[in-house]
């Protein structure tokens, strides 16, 4: 009888996972504040979400700004003002399938795609013809470095780079080490979309919470602020299928480190150390191998994987001595 039980209670929830659907979080009047601060614009029938500042009066230089996964452009908001008082505009967008754009289910999301998004911002803002610098984090660091690719080979469209900040991506596939969460998402096949709608905000928050450092920890707000930037447009549902990008890494390694190693743009990484997904000093050993020309700076010791959260004035003063050394 008991072993019956445990058969229909298998069954049974996977069964009401499928069908579950818990209304998104209320947006928070900081987070609004974000969203009605920025605009939409079109890309393959797709909307993508994208935010702009006009800054330094008498400075021409253009910073973009590439978020990681699984959050959104809001992960830049501690740093705008200080990013706007050096460039004359700042530039942020999420990614398709990312905070408040739109998050098409079933989609093949690629690096490619993401790079090709960004091209075509720069477009629509009139920016084609005009050096960019590139300001990236975790996910955002592999479309950077696709988008270098394209610079370095003189691809038709390509974006003009005038520098490139990395920060706590996996650049390596042998020292990025995904959580366990990820890797599950990533490789549970036709249970993934099962798996997708059984993740909650305690299982949300206490993933995002380990990739912080123990004195760096957001607040509830700010936890609640990532979830319901996953949750906009059922979010967490494609989460399985974006995680692709971690074999799409291993597949194009050589395309994308052999662009870093390679290029003659100004390089830099900002490196938060406590980071378990790149750890030190397997990661940052490795980078310094071979990434010769690259400055870097690395971070206090309890600065873990989202340094421009943890640290904003170090990470800010980190990236101004970089951009102001050419």
């Amino acid at each position: 009888m008991r072993e019956w039980w445990i058969q229909v209670g298998l069954l049974t929830v996977p069964l009401i996972a499928v069908y579950l659907h818990i209304p998104p979080p209320h947006i928070s009047p900081t987070l609004n504040s974000w969203k009605t601060a920025g605009a939409f614009f079109t890309f393959k029938g797709n909307h993508i979400f994208y935010r702009e500042s006009l800054g330094a009066v008498g400075s021409s230089d253009v910073v973009v700004l590439l978020h990681g996964f699984p959050t959104s452009s809001y992960d830049w908001y501690k740093i705008w003002d200080g990013l706007n008082q050096r460039f004359s505009r700042v530039i942020a967008l999420d990614f398709l399938g990312f905070g408040f754009s739109d998050k098409p289910r079933p989609h093949r999301y690629s690096i490619f795609e993401q790079a090709n998004i960004v091209e075509a911002l720069m477009a629509h803002l009139g920016l084609r013809d005009q050096k960019i610098n590139i300001l990236s984090h975790d996910y955002g660091d592999t479309v950077a470095l696709e988008l270098l690719y394209r610079n370095e080979h003189n691809k038709t469209g390509h974006l003009m780079i005038s520098s490139l900040c990395l920060s706590n991506g996996g650049i390596f596939p042998e020292t990025h080490y995904p959580r366990f969460l990820q890797k599950l998402l990533k490789d549970s096949g036709v249970l993934s979309p099962i798996l997708t709608r059984l993740i909650n905000f305690v299982v949300f928050s206490k993933g995002i919470g380990a990739v912080f450092g123990p004195y760096t920890q957001p607040t509830d707000g700010e936890f609640w602020d990532m979830w319901t930037g996953v949750r906009v447009n059922d979010g967490h549902l494609v989460m399985d299928s974006i995680l692709q990008y971690i074999n799409q890494r291993l597949k194009h390694r050589d395309r994308w480190v052999g662009s870093l190693t390679t290029t003659t743009v100004p390089l830099h990484l900002i490196y938060g150390p406590l980071d378990p997904v790149n750890p030190h000093p397997q990661f940052i050993t490795l980078y310094q191998k071979l990434v010769q020309r690259s400055t870097v700076s690395v971070l206090d010791d309890h600065i873990s994987h989202y340094p421009q959260l943890e640290d904003p004035t170090g990470f800010m003063n980190a990236y101004l001595s970089f951009i102001n050394s050419f």
